[in-house]
């Protein structure tokens, strides 16, 4: 390899080096030290859970009484029907029975008009009688009987939207570790970005905005052609540096299983990957750049190491952001309830970045039709 080439790759490693290093340290820092109110506090803001669920039988059956047994004073929990065959209606009357706070909504297949979650969220959003919605999905239990407590006690004069955090259950899958590890490095990304005054995502197993943000922004009008989106495109475009919060005690966690085979796994990234095409301008080039200086580190670090370039200094760069990814990361990782992840942060870290690559640009060129 010809000298000048050499010295322009080597100048390329040291500029995606330091990009890391601001992400480190001027976005994900602020996590690491950030710490969540741990007294309960004393709220009765009204509140309205929303869920949709299309074919959610069995989770129906097994996660909306625990929802339904919240310790909180005033709430409903809002389940939007959608379009389901698999006899969720009903175990839906069957729960209401029970729990007279459920309110049941229906949604019936159209012979020519497909509708998708954002269309079912809407009408639970139209049929909830508070001001306050949170939300979830029907494959996600919290944590605790404190969930709402806690999500809802960050609303105030200026707080509209709240962002939670909802990890995937520990299992012996050999998918397991990856899908837990893309999901919190998602959630350290999002929640950074929060803290700095610059939100641009959340998700909707767990996230609360208010009736008055909705119907200010005409709902999801600007991107009802999007399958996707109904959580993070709605907070891209609606959160400001004084409107958001997050929530991140463990108490508020709402806990899912993950996919268990690659087909099902690899159908749910491309339909969520499809729409960050769609964010803002500022926070498609900042999360593009992280993409791409953390895989190019990558890959130029194997180059040097291959051609015996540099090797020395390629390493200390290497072992050095390694260390201070342990020390920040170890925090948040704990903080986040999957301190066992910290040990394979080396080798995940690799796989994230060609992750988000690969499917970034399959993102870009698939379409997806489908929500579910």
């Amino acid at each position: 390899m010809e000298a000048y080439i050499q010295e322009a790759l080597f100048i390329l490693f040291q500029l995606c080096f330091i990009v890391q290093l601001y992400y480190l340290l001027a976005n994900h820092s602020r996590l690491a030290s950030y710490n969540p109110r741990t007294e309960l506090p004393e709220t009765n803001l009204p509140v309205s859970v929303i869920i949709s669920a299309r074919n959610e039988a069995d989770n129906l059956r097994q996660n909306l009484p625990y929802i339904l047994q919240q310790k909180y004073p005033d709430y409903e929990v809002v389940v939007v029907n959608d379009c389901s065959t698999d006899g969720s209606d009903v175990i839906l009357m069957d729960i209401q029975s029970e729990f007279p706070h459920l309110k049941i909504v229906t949604v019936t297949e159209h012979e020519r008009y497909k509708t998708g979650k954002k269309f079912a969220l809407t009408l639970g959003i139209k049929a909830a009688k508070n001001n306050h919605f949170l939300f979830t999905d029907a494959d996600c239990k919290p944590a605790t009987l404190h969930w709402v407590t806690r999500m809802a006690a960050n609303f105030n004069a200026s707080t509209q939207i709240v962002l939670g955090y909802s990890p995937y259950t520990k299992t012996t899958n050999f998918l397991s570790p990856f899908i837990r590890f893309e999901t919190l490095k998602t959630a350290i990304n999002y929640l950074s970005a929060a803290l700095i005054g610059d939100a641009y995502m959340g998700i909707g197993r767990n996230l609360a905005y208010t009736r008055s943000l909705f119907f200010g922004a005409k709902g999801f009008a600007s991107h009802m052609h999007v399958m996707s989106g109904d959580d993070d495109l709605f907070v891209n475009q609606n959160a400001n540096a004084t409107n958001t919060a997050i929530e991140i005690h463990p108490d508020t966690f709402t806990y899912s299983d993950a996919k268990t085979t690659l087909g099902g796994w690899f159908r749910q990234k491309k339909r969520h990957m499809g729409v960050g095409k769609l964010y803002k301008n500022q926070h498609r080039r900042m999360l593009s750049l992280d993409a791409v200086s953390g895989f190019l580190f990558y890959v130029l670090f194997i180059l040097f190491i291959i051609l015996n370039f540099e090797p020395l200094f390629a390493a200390g760069v290497l072992i050095f952001r390694a260390i201070l990814q342990f020390f920040i990361y170890r925090k948040i990782f704990n903080k986040l309830q999957c301190g066992d992840l910290i040990w394979w942060l080396p080798f995940l870290d690799i796989v994230y970045y060609i992750y988000l690559n690969v499917f970034g640009l399959i993102g870009t060129f698939i379409k997806t039709t489908r929500w579910k």
